[in-house]
C-alpha cells in the first residue's frame, strides 16, 4: 500500500480508499465521541525558540543553521518554555555533540498539512546567506484527520524535500505519528487511525529517502511508550506531548539528525545485533512503520539502509546555553 501510495504521488494518481463504505457510520459516530474527549485541555500556543545554541563551543567558527518545519508537534505546541520544544532539544543536541554553536529557525505552523510545506520552505530559503545546513520535517498529523488525500499528502512532502536538497540542506524526516496511540480515540478508530498513520509514515518514508533525505519514524513512539505513560507524555489537551513527551520524540531523531552532518559514530556501518540491513526500501519503509525510532536512508537504488541508533539523553535546555531570540517567559 506505501509503494502504491507513493507510486501515485509520483504520476499524480488520486486517493486510494482503506474502507467499505458500510464501515462509514460506525467510523463517524467514533470520530465524534473522540473529539469530545480530544483537547479537552488547553495547549498553550508554542513559545518561540528561534535563536543560537550551544555559546559555551563559541570558537570563530560560524554556526551551524537548523531549520525546523511541520506542523504542532514541530512547533512544540503543549509546552510553555522554549527549551522544551523539540527544536531547541535538538538544536542543544546537535551543538554538544558537533561542539559548535547552532543557530535555530523554526517555521512550523500549528495546524498545518503538508500543502503547507511549500510556503514553510520558501521561508527558509528567501534569504541565500542563511541557507539552512540541515532541515527538520515534522508533518501528516493533520493530514490524516482532515483526510487528505495520502497521495496528495506524499507529493507535497517529497517536493518539499527536493527542494532543500536542491539547495543543499541535509533532511530528516519524523514520519506521521501513531494517531491510534490518542488516549481517548476508541475502537473501531482507533485501528484505523493506527493503519492509516502508519500507511502514511511508510509512503512518507518511500519518497523522502528516494529524494535523498533520511526519515525516524515517530509513528510507534507515539505507541507503545505513550501508552504506558499517557499521564506524563501527553500534554494538558490529551492530545499534543508533553515536555517529556517531547524530549522523548528529540531523542530517537537526534543520532540521525548527527548523522546526516557525518558527526555521528559510525555513521552508515550496519550493526547486525541490533537487526539493522540493506533493505528495499519499500521493505525498509514498512518495518520502520512498525517500529519506533527506526531509521531509513538511502543506499544504491532500490535500496535503503534500515538502522536503530542508540539514543541520547536530552534535558530542557537551559538559558546558559541557549539565547532563544523570544525566550519564553518561565
Amino acid at each position: 500500500m506505501a509503494r502504491r501510495i507513493a507510486a501515485g504521488a509520483a504520476f499524480g494518481g488520486g486517493g486510494i480508499g482503506l474502507l467499505a463504505t458500510a464501515a462509514v457510520g460506525v467510523l463517524l459516530a467514533e470520530a465524534a465521541l473522540a473529539k469530545r474527549s480530544v483537547g479537552g485541555g488547553t495547549a498553550p500556543h508554542p513559545p518561540s525558540a528561534d535563536g543560537l545554541y550551544g555559546v559555551a563551543f563559541a570558537n570563530g567558527t560560524p554556526p551551524l543553521r537548523m531549520g525546523v518545519l511541520g506542523d504542532s508537534t514541530a512547533a512544540g505546541q503543549g509546552v510553555r518554555r522554549a527549551g522544551q520544544t523539540p527544536g531547541a532539544l535538538l538544536a542543544s543536541g546537535l551543538a554538544a555533540v558537533a561542539e559548535q554553536m547552532v543557530t535555530l529557525r523554526n517555521v512550523a505552523q500549528p495546524g498545518a498539512q503538508s500543502d503547507d510545506l511549500d510556503r514553510q520552505v520558501s521561508l527558509l530559503l528567501g534569504d541565500p546567506a542563511r541557507i539552512p545546513d540541515v532541515c527538520v520535517i515534522m508533518i501528516g498529523a493533520n493530514d490524516v484527520t482532515h483526510r487528505m488525500p495520502p497521495t496528495t499528502s506524499v507529493r507535497h512532502l517529497a517536493g518539499a524535500v527536493r527542494r532543500l536538497r536542491t539547495a543543499g540542506a541535509e533532511v530528516v524526516v519524523g514520519t506521521c505519528p501513531d494517531l491510534g496511540s490518542v488516549e481517548p480515540v476508541y475502537q473501531p478508530l482507533r485501528w484505523l487511525a493506527r493503519r492509516v498513520s502508519r500507511q502514511l509514515a511508510a509512503a512518507q518514508t518511500i519518497v523522502v529517502v528516494e529524494q535523498g533525505g533520511r526519515t525516524v519514524s515517530l509513528g510507534h513512539l507515539l505507541g507503545p511508550e505513550f501508552e504506558a505513560n499517557p499521564r506524563e507524555l501527553f500534554g494538558p489537551d490529551n492530545y499534543h506531548p508533553s515536555a517529556e513527551g517531547y524530549a522523548t520524540a528529540a531523542m530517537a531523531v537526534l543520532p540521525t539528525l548527527c548523522a546526516s552532518l557525518g558527526l555521528w559514530p559510525d555513521a552508515d556501518r550496519l550493526d547486525a545485533d541490533r537487526d539493522e540491513d540493506i533493505l528495499p526500501v519499500a521493505k525498509a519503509a514498512a518495518e520502520a512503520a512498525a517500529e519506533p525510532g527506526t531509521e531509513v536512508s538511502g543506499a544504491r537504488a532500490p535500496w535503503a539502509l534500515l538502522k536503530h541508533r542508540r539514543r541520547r539523553r536530552l534535558t530542557a535546555t537551559e538559558p546558559s546555553t541557549a539565547h532563544p531570540a523570544h525566550p519564553a517567559h518561565p
